[in-house]
């Protein structure tokens, strides 16, 4: 643990908590933590956690909420801690003790998470470095090219951010690059030698009308472009879009960028629940005094607190936890449990076999927020904690309950964590019409393309891309198509 800014106690208490993260299995880079006033951790938060980036408006837009938010007491920044070795993570000033220590004991877990989450173990470890050395790039391109085009450049590529495939540092999409023989292609059907009179026999009509058909669709496979369907859209621009070689460098930027934030928006719940429940151990049952207690189960109560409508990944998280130690503590699993028919014995169920620790621990290295979901989120959970849908009803003119089915609400939040919320969209073909339009492909599955950011997008795509831009969507059970030329949108329905 290394400490900058930390008083003498602050710092005394960090290496305390520490060796308590240790002494139940926590498993961490270094820690090194940092002291800020309030506006150097807004400004530092406006940067998503790293002190130094590219210049652009987004971030002083995203600082001048934090600090309204600060000074008018509606929002407060108790920790900021990053995916790095060592890990850095920004105290505020002006906390109490009570809530350094928690701080403190949060960040560990959040630490223990990121070295740990197999989610995780494709993220570059020394990225506080790169997102200097990107600063420093694009600072290079602002004095070359000037800071109306750099920014106006930035601007397109984060709006087309989220345009990543967050699972392809796991999975190899494309073979690999090799030099093959070229293959001799036929375009029309082998035909036997044979007597007229046999040919029909021995060259079968329909026989030969099918082989005509493979080919015929082997033919336009081998001229489409890309042959198949490419998720990394970003990867697909740079690779392939009219760019020049700065505009190139940017675009890897921001895609380096959205690749390393991918798996915290994929393990949201989990992050958050993980640091929660180790908050609240080390706080509970090592930490607090009996003078502190009050003031940590006051500050604990408010993190863990929701708002109606709102899915809180602390509280959640948290229960999720605790629901799955208690479980496995009182083996809760397996056919015999599955099996049970009787509420009564269900109810009374204990084996005592104290597997609960050592299953979170398993759960926090493998899952992700989906699977963790669909795998632990039970009935009983939901009952127990009162979960529901919600919707607005234009009749009432406000939001009100929808259901409180099991089913519905775990296929809801499945629908809304997949792919972080966003929806899946796929370059289809890069040469639409023989005219090198660029068509987009939004592989509904759960996540509906809202109109209005499509709108943005295309336009977005259409200054990188340089021709027309479409995207094929689904609403309604329809099949749609959304184009923008340069000038206009245009929408139409297709079959």
């Amino acid at each position: 643990m290394t400490a900058t800014g930390l008083t003498a106690e602050l710092a005394e208490t960090a290496a305390e908590i520490r060796r308590h993260a240790k002494d139940y299995g926590l498993d961490f880079f270094e820690v090194v933590f940092e002291m800020l006033s309030s506006e150097q951790i807004n400004m530092v938060a406006a940067y998503g956690g790293f002190p130094t980036r590219y210049p652009h408006w987004r971030f002083g837009m995203a600082y001048d909420e934090l600090q309204k938010g600060y000074v008018f007491g509606l929002q407060r920044i108790y920790e900021l801690v990053i995916n790095n070795d060592p890990c850095y993570a920004y105290l505020m000033k002006g906390n109490s003790l009570v809530d350094q220590k928690l701080v403190m004991a949060h960040v560990y877990g959040h630490a223990d998470f990121f070295r740990n989450n197999c989610w995780f173990r494709e993220t570059n470890r020394k990225m506080m470095d790169e997102f200097a050395n990107h600063g420093v790039r694009v600072r290079r391109y602002i004095e070359r090219y000037g800071l109306q085009a750099v920014e106006e450049f930035l601007e397109s590529c984060l709006s087309l951010e989220n345009l990543i495939d967050i699972h392809s540092p796991f999975i190899q999409r494309r073979a690999p690059g090799r030099e093959e023989e070229p293959e001799i292609h036929r375009t029309q059907p082998a035909r036997l030698r044979a007597k007229s009179y046999m040919d029909s026999f021995v060259n079968p009509p329909d026989a030969i009308e099918a082989e005509r058909r493979r080919l015929e669709q082997e033919t336009q496979k081998r001229h489409k472009f890309p042959e198949e369907r490419q998720r990394d859209v970003l990867l697909f621009l740079i690779e392939n879009a009219p760019l020049e070689r700065w505009q190139k460098d940017i675009l890897s930027i921001i895609r380096e960028e959205a690749y390393y934030f991918a798996p915290q928006a994929m393990t949201k719940i989990m992050n958050e629940g993980w640091a929660s429940y180790w908050h609240s151990t080390i706080m509970t049952e090592k930490v607090c005094n009996a003078s502190e207690i009050v003031d940590y189960a006051d500050h604990h109560a408010r993190t863990m607190g929701t708002q109606p409508g709102q899915l809180n990944p602390y509280k959640i998280g948290l229960e999720l936890y605790r629901d799955i130690e208690d479980r496995w503590n009182r083996g809760r699993f397996g056919p015999e449990w599955e099996s049970c028919d009787s509420a009564e014995k269900k109810a009374a169920w204990n084996l005592d076999v104290g597997l609960g620790r050592d299953k979170i621990f398993e759960v926090r290295a493998i899952y992700n927020d989906i699977t963790f979901i669909d795998e632990f989120l039970t009935e009983e959970f939901c009952e127990r904690h009162k979960l529901f849908t919600f919707e607005y009803s234009k009749q009432s003119q406000a939001y009100v309950i929808q259901s409180r089915d099991f089913k519905e609400i775990k296929q809801k939040l499945l629908f809304e964590l997949t792919n972080a919320g966003q929806p899946f969209i796929c370059v289809e073909d890069a040469n639409y019409k023989n005219r090198g339009e660029l068509y987009l492909y939004h592989d509904f599955q759960g996540v509906p393309l809202k109109a209005d950011s499509a709108r943005e997008t295309l336009a977005h795509l259409f200054k990188i891309w340089g021709r027309p831009v479409h995207v094929e969507t689904a609403t309604d059970r329809r099949r749609k198509l959304l184009t923008f030329d340069g000038s206009r949108h245009e929408e139409k329905f297709i079959k």
